[in-house]
C-alpha cells in the first residue's frame, strides 16, 4: 500500500484556513482520496487538553519556552497517534498548522531561537515534516479584522499587530527556504483562492492516483 501524503496548512490569524480546509476537503472527496483531517494544537484527546490551556486568555503568565514545550508535548503525541498511523495506512493528513507555526509564533515572533526550535524539534519528532505546506498569505491588518469580526479572541489572537507582522514575515521566511512551502494570496475572492489551491493540489492528487494504480496492478 503506497503511504498517504502529509499536508499542513498554515497562516497567521484570519487568513481563512478554515474556508481553505474545506475547500481541500472536497477536492480529495471528488477524487476518492481517503484522507483524515486534523489539528495543532490538539489532534488527539491529550492535544486537546493542552491546546485549551495554550489558547485561555487567563494564561498570561505563560513563558514563550514553556508555550513552546507545550506545543510540541501536543504535536509529539499527535504524530504518533494520528499522523503517522494514518499515512502509513495510506490515507492523506490534512493539519490545520504544523512545526512551521512554531517557528512563526514562538520563533519569530516570541524570540525564541530556530536552532533552539530546531533542537526540539529534531528531539521530540526526528525532524518529520510535511510532504506539502500550503502559506495563507494576507495582511496583517485585513486578517486581523477577519479574526475580529469572528467573536472573543483567544491568547494569540489578543496579541497586537506587530507581534502578527513578525509572524507573517516568519511564515514567509520559511517558504524562502522549504520547496515544500506553497504561498496562496489569500487576500482574493474565495474563488481566486480555490483556484489557487487547485493548481496546488490537482498535480499532487494526479501523481498520487496514477501511482497508487500502479501499485495495485503490481
Amino acid at each position: 500500500m503506497q503511504a498517504g501524503l502529509f499536508i499542513s496548512v498554515e497562516g497567521a490569524e484570519g487568513v481563512g484556513k478554515t474556508t481553505s480546509l474545506a475547500y481541500i476537503h472536497q477536492l480529495l472527496d471528488d477524487s476518492a482520496i481517503s484522507y483524515t483531517s486534523t489539528r495543532e494544537p490538539g489532534g488527539t484527546q491529550l492535544g486537546e487538553k493542552i491546546r485549551d490551556i495554550l489558547l485561555d486568555k487567563k494564561n498570561t503568565q505563560m513563558t514563550d519556552m514553556t508555550e513552546l514545550l507545550l506545543m510540541f508535548a501536543a504535536r509529539a503525541q499527535h504524530v504518533e497517534e494520528v499522523i503517522k498511523p494514518a499515512l502509513n495506512q495510506g490515507s492523506w493528513v490534512i493539519c490545520d498548522r504544523f512545526t512551521d507555526s512554531s517557528f512563526a509564533y514562538q520563533g519569530a515572533a516570541r524570540g525564541i531561537a530556530a536552532k533552539t526550535i530546531d533542537l526540539i524539534n529534531e528531539a521530540s519528532l526526528d525532524s518529520f515534516s510535511p510532504d506539502l505546506t500550503v502559506l495563507l498569505d494576507v495582511d496583517v491588518k485585513v486578517g486581523m479584522q477577519r479574526a475580529g469580526s469572528r467573536g472573543e479572541l483567544d491568547r494569540f489572537e489578543k496579541e497586537d499587530l506587530i507581534f502578527f507582522e513578525k509572524v507573517r514575515q516568519g511564515f514567509l521566511a520559511r517558504a524562502k527556504v522549504h520547496e515544500r512551502f506553497n504561498i496562496i494570496d489569500a487576500s482574493r475572492s474565495i474563488t481566486d483562492v480555490n483556484s489557487q489551491l487547485s493548481d496546488v493540489l490537482l498535480p499532487k492528487i494526479h501523481t498520487w492516483l496514477k501511482l497508487s494504480s500502479q501499485s495495485i496492478q503490481k
